[in-house]
């Protein structure tokens, strides 16, 4: 097919890439082969830090894969890995995977009910979580197939006076300190027992790494069924499209949570491929723990979303920062406000761009040139080895024309299998080698892709269609907002209406008319917010992303009220 965007990538990005065919875990052993003693990971306390270099973690995730062998975990069984940034979480995922385990990623948010619900739709038999989360794990495991489950101390990577210090104020306080149960493991202990030999497990590019769980293009939860070489395709992708990449010298900021498709690829596995250095952010929403990282251990690639970016620009204290050494940084999940690219990019002197990706093709396929032309609202261009274009909507059959709006199909490497368990699902999204993304996009005559808006996000008032991240770029003009959301709300007149939720920069006042009269020259009659809501915050994933749905459901409840 024609792919006008390969004359807009930056100069030395190829057009395409060969792929080795391996498991995910050899970028870790090659990586641990070549650069022995660089640094992994880096875990910051008050006192100082914790590091792994890549021999010692190749040696620790050995360790724990020949634990879970011998604990009866077989090639294709299903392991979930349920803790936040640690490096816990960096040893289990390589050790599920060395073991010829499948991954399955379990949210620090999750309810009893979402646990419940992962741990039986994978068929989850073994669990390694954090202390913390365990009092959770006990109580969903009757209602599941769970048998074993390994426990890990965050402490147990504090070093010196933070682990003391960590064991006197917090441990008990916070929930960390548990009694395991008869049967239940700690990870530490599996960790002095086993040896560092390579498991010697036969792991190919064709054995499925991951269960990740998404919504998709309906919400139902549902596990993509991602392979080794998917995984293997988008790391090295990601490398070529940052041209001026330093193999071993890289120092990445892990703020995104790993159980996130996009930690877990954009930082995790690339880091890995790269011999980088991660620095693990354990709370994403701390701002003043993630900018004492950015001053003291000087990342140079920092993945994000927009609203993490939006609050480093709005720190009261971020001139008390040295913020410098940030070169290259990537914004997915949600649109990047070309406000917040700016104030950041003068900030930092590097260069923040908005990339694209989901979770049914881990996790970028799409991304702005990071030297070259950036396009107001684009998602930027295809990455190499990346074929998209626009379908109709209705069928999903008809190639549009540059510059009609339709539904973004996609065909590269990167994409998954299948979803599991759900066959009228995965025809669907999966047709004739096509992935059909559930978004609403445009491409320009130079081949940069736009997203309107999700399908089942999109609102339809009185009939006609109305796109909430078109009337969220409006309100983002606005110079009192900081934040806001879009939603359509139930109308017994128009079916739908638009409602828009607002947080105001910090001093500010406005008013609903106020709101409304800015975007009346913007935005058609029907487009404009019929009501708007002030709020101090609003609803976000662990990554970061503003949750319309919920503030929909939300105003559902209202209204049944």
């Amino acid at each position: 097919m024609e792919k006008p965007w390969l004359k807009f990538y930056d100069e030395g990005v190829p057009h395409t890439l060969d792929y080795p065919e391996v498991p995910l875990h050899w970028f870790l052993e090659e990586s641990a082969r070549k650069y022995p003693d660089s640094i992994a990971t880096i875990l910051p306390g008050r006192f100082g830090d914790t590091k792994l270099t890549y021999r010692e973690l190749n040696e620790l995730a050995n360790r724990l894969a020949n634990a879970l062998i011998d604990l009866g975990v077989k090639k294709g069984d299903r392991v979930a890995l349920y803790m936040p940034n640690c490096p816990q979480f960096v040893i289990g995922y390589s050790a599920i995977l060395k073991a010829g385990g499948i991954v399955v990623a379990t949210s620090p948010l999750y309810s009893p009910r979402e646990v419940e619900h992962q741990f039986n739709d994978s068929g989850a038999e073994t669990v390694i979580v954090l202390s913390l989360f365990y009092p959770m794990v006990k109580q969903v495991q009757p209602k599941t197939r769970v048998k074993k489950v390994i426990v890990s101390n965050i402490k147990e990577h504090l070093g010196g006076i933070d682990n003391l210090l960590f064991g006197l104020l917090k441990e008990k306080k916070e929930g960390h300190r548990v009694e395991l149960a008869e049967g239940d493991l700690w990870l530490k202990d599996l960790l002095e027992k086993y040896p560092a030999d390579d498991p010697n497990v036969d792991v190919g590019a064709d054995d499925t790494a991951l269960f990740q769980y998404t919504g998709g293009t309906t919400g139902v939860p549902k596990a993509a069924v991602i392979l080794h070489r998917n995984l293997v395709a988008n790391a090295l992708q990601a490398s070529a499209f940052l041209p001026d990449l330093k193999m071993a010298e890289e120092i990445h900021l892990a703020a995104i949570p790993l159980f996130h498709v996009f930690g877990m690829v954009a930082v995790m596995a690339w880091s890995m491929s790269i011999g980088a250095a991660m620095i693990l952010v354990t709370n994403p929403r701390d701002i003043d723990a993630l900018l004492k990282a950015i001053n003291k251990y000087k990342p140079t690639l920092f993945m994000g979303v927009p609203t993490m970016y939006n609050a480093v620009n709005h720190h009261p204290d971020i001139a008390k920062y040295d913020v410098k050494s940030v070169r290259a940084c990537i914004s997915g999940s949600a649109p990047l406000p070309m406000a917040v690219k700016e104030t950041f990019e003068e900030l930092t002197g590097g260069k923040l761009v908005e990339g694209y990706g989901l979770t049914e093709a881990p996790t970028a396929t799409h991304c702005n040139p990071m030297y070259g032309m950036n396009l107001e609202g684009s998602i930027g261009l295809p990455l190499p080895d990346v074929e998209a274009k626009i379908v109709d909507i209705d069928t999903g059959t008809k190639d549009l024309p540059v510059g009609e709006t339709g539904e973004l199909v996609l065909r590269s490497p990167n994409v998954m299998k299948e979803y599991w368990n759900m066959p009228e699902e995965t025809e669907i999204a999966l047709r004739e080698g096509w992935l059909y993304t559930g978004d609403i996009a445009l491409m320009d005559e130079n081949g940069y892709f736009f997203i309107v808006d999700r399908k089942k996000d999109m609102i339809i008032a009185s009939g006609l269609n109305v796109y909430p991240s078109e009337v969220e770029d409006v309100l983002y003009e606005h110079p009192k907002i900081q934040e806001t959301a879009v939603a359509g709300i139930p109308d017994p007149k128009r079916g739908e209406t638009v409602k828009a939720w607002v947080v105001l920069k910090p001093g500010e006042t406005a008013t609903v008319d106020e709101i409304r009269d800015f975007c009346r020259d913007k935005l058609a009659k029907y487009k404009i917010p019929y009501y708007v809501e002030f709020r101090d915050e609003l609803p976000k994933t662990m990554v970061g992303k503003v949750l319309r749905r919920a503030l929909a459901e939300e105003e559902a409840k209202k209204q049944e009220q």
